[in-house]
């Protein structure tokens, strides 16, 4: 599994902004304004020597009611869940009393911590963290999160317990892959009370999941293999199975941590909605951080019996509207209380994978290149015509085409997408996100002026020189 990290603080510290520069993004909000983030933020990490989890959350300063009560608790919940909590405190501003109170919430429910004194750009370490060795959770780290100082060497250091555990995790897949017979890895992600278990019960033939009008019946992840048709397939309902006297707040029964953690593991994933709720947020967001990590995928909408045809129309509109990104994806209505539409679901993961793993020829690509940009050629930028030259695979689960020419970084995003579609077209890759990467040739000419002969600069001294006259 991938290991966990969580980002606390009092307000305003810049859990956000370290958040953004860990998983290269701009997910996060990020205002010079306290209590921005009300809700924990989740993406994948990118700096450091392994992949992991980071989780964002509220500022908690202490004393909190009312909402500010309820995003303390999705803090404490981020703490219980993260392997690592990175406590951030403000460099400049010292320590406070708020400070102290997140440290003795990290004492209570965290597994491990570092702390952090941001905003040190400038700063001699020593003076930015010297007061904050008595909040007694170790040795404080100066880092600017804002500009990058000294986060990838935090980030070496934080992740360094995990890189063997990493390593044997990687082999172990890679062990997996090479046999012929390896069963199909589906995970199902969605809301509570989606109808998850439902589903995979559905699909087994058998209550094998506990089920219960409840959202967040299940907490952990639970991997169930089966056969069917003489094929092999292993299901991950993302939560686990808790007895129905065990759950209390709302708030605590839904993990999406679980949810990315089975998605890693898995080769399809199965998104389920609920069609009488329509798509909200929380499905957008989870769909997405399944297409940044390249994983086929199949959208299925649950609970489509019994809708009017108006609703019915409604959900569509909002499946077009709310999930552009995810029109390379098969989608499918069905009911998983009676079966309607179920039977189609396991066909389509195993289109959805061959797709994703398909090897395709650098002839044809090259080949289906000159077609594109003949049927439609790449627009001038300054007055000259970008180039494409050839094409071939840079990789497999999801597929990555590599196109070669000049000026590609030139390239509008609408003919980025123009060829994404045409080869996913020719290719039959629905069901895949495919990932291009565009490369710019070195130019053989550039920097020849500088190289010209004394005899050949005079010429062209003169030659200059008398056009300016004219």
């Amino acid at each position: 599994m991938l290991p966990v990290i969580a980002l606390i603080g009092r307000p305003n510290v810049g859990k956000s902004t370290l958040f953004n520069r860990l998983t290269r993004s701009r997910d996060a909000l990020v205002a010079d304004y306290p209590g921005l983030t009300r809700d924990r933020q989740y993406g994948f990490g990118k700096v450091g020597p392994v992949p992991y989890l980071v989780i964002d959350t509220c500022g908690v300063a202490g004393g909190e009611s009312g909402i500010s009560e309820l995003m303390v608790d999705q803090t404490i919940i981020a703490l219980q869940e993260a392997d690592v909590a990175i406590i951030m405190v403000d460099g400049r501003s010292g320590l406070t009393a708020a400070d102290e109170h997140v440290a003795e919430l990290v004492r209570k429910h965290a597994k491990n911590s570092w702390l952090v004194a941001n905003k040190a750009e400038g700063l001699d370490q020593t003076i930015a963290t010297g007061e904050f060795h008595g909040l007694g959770v170790g040795d404080p780290v100066a880092i600017s999160a804002a500009h990058g100082d000294r986060v990838a060497a935090l980030m070496d250091e934080v992740l360094a317990p995990y890189i063997d555990a990493c390593e044997e995790a990687e082999s172990e897949d890679d062990a997996e892959s090479e046999s012929e017979d390896r069963a199909l890895r589906i995970a199902v992600i969605g809301r509570p009370n989606v109808g998850k278990s439902t589903l995979i019960n559905r699909l087994l033939g058998e209550d094998r999941l506990v089920v219960f009008d409840q959202p967040g019946t299940t907490r952990d992840s639970v991997a169930v293999p089966f056969e069917r048709d003489g094929r092999r397939y292993v299901l991950v309902d993302t939560a686990g199975v808790r007895r129905k006297s065990k759950v209390h707040e709302t708030i605590e029964k839904f993990s999406i941590i679980k949810a990315l953690q089975a998605m890693e593991r898995s080769q399809v994933v199965l998104a389920v909605l609920d069609a009488q709720e329509g798509v909200t947020e929380q499905d957008v967001s989870l769909m997405g951080l399944a297409v940044e990590r390249g994983r086929a995928m199949v959208v299925v909408t649950n609970k489509w019996d019994g809708l009017d045809r108006d609703h019915r129309r409604h959900v569509n509109e909002q499946l077009e509207r709310r999930l552009p990104f995810l029109d390379f994806a098969e989608q499918h209505t069905i009911s998983a209380l009676h079966g309607t539409g179920v039977g189609d679901l396991l066909p389509a993961a195993r289109r959805a994978y061959k797709a994703a793993t398909r090897d395709m020829a650098t002839k044809r690509l090259t080949e289906e290149l000159e077609k594109a940009v003949v049927a439609h050629a790449p627009p001038l930028v300054r007055g000259r015509r970008i180039k494409l030259s050839y094409a071939h695979q840079g990789g497999r689960n999801p597929p990555v085409i590599v196109i070669h020419g000049n000026q590609t970084e030139r390239l509008p995003d609408a003919y980025r997408r123009y060829l994404a579609n045409r080869f996913r077209k020719v290719f039959r890759l629905m069901g895949t996100p495919v990932r291009m990467v565009f490369k710019t040739s070195k130019n053989p000419f550039k920097g020849r002026r500088n190289k010209l002969t004394p005899r050949q600069q005079r010429k062209r001294e003169r030659l200059m020189k008398h056009v300016r006259k004219r």
